[in-house]
């Protein structure tokens, strides 16, 4: 159960890299909006966007709860995420049902309290704040841990102060960091850009 636990979180990290750049964010198409099967979603993130970024990161959508269609929107959207995976799952590993359900869990915490606490979300979860604080919001797609970002290249740098201690984004003994550090550098070196906090949020 465990090695099944262990590949059902690198499973949801991955679906978190596709589901974020694909459907909440979008495909460009020339000349029209983005593209998006699931459109409440994509519009759903989008004014989240918006929201943040005028606000420095935070979200009173999480304050307000329920009450708050985004808030509604994320939390049903991760519920059927986990019921359809733990459906899927359930006939090759109880343990991968066992990280669907967690991962999503813990994706709504994480998120969630980033955009109530952005000075926790600058020290716990810099990837995400680069998402959104970043001059290019397409990129940095991870939000609970970079792991896909690093493996395709999406892992876009702002500032050393947005660095993380490791690809892993795990806390871990500085002489084991820096030989992850080390081969992420040599093998999934990731990208710096100047942070432009002033750079309009768009669909287009």
């Amino acid at each position: 159960m465990l090695k099944g636990f262990v590949v059902g979180l690198v499973v949801a990290n991955g679906f978190e890299w596709v589901a974020h750049k694909y459907l909440l964010h979008g495909t460009h198409r020339a000349g029209k909006a983005r593209f998006s099967p699931v459109p409440k979603s994509m519009k759903s993130h989008w004014e989240h966007h918006r929201y943040v970024r005028k606000q420095g990161f935070h979200d009173q959508g999480y304050v307000e709860g329920l009450s708050n269609w985004r808030t509604r929107n994320e939390i049903v959207s991760l519920a059927v995420v986990a019921a359809t995976a733990g459906l899927i799952f359930y006939p090759i590993s109880k343990g991968m049902v066992a990280a669907a359900v967690y991962s999503a869990g813990n994706y709504y915490y994480i998120h969630r309290r980033s955009h109530l606490d952005p000075i926790w979300a600058k020290k716990t979860i810099p990837w995400h704040y680069d998402h959104h604080m970043n001059s290019n919001q397409d990129a940095n797609w991870c939000v609970t841990k970079p792991w896909f970002d690093y493996l395709l290249g999406t892992r876009v740098i702002s500032s050393v102060e947005l660095q993380e201690q490791n690809p892993l984004g795990i806390p871990l003994p500085q002489v084991i960091s820096a030989w992850l550090n080390r081969q992420a550098e040599r093998y999934v070196p990731v990208k710096w850009v100047e942070k432009r906090l002033a750079c309009p949020v768009t669909q287009e």
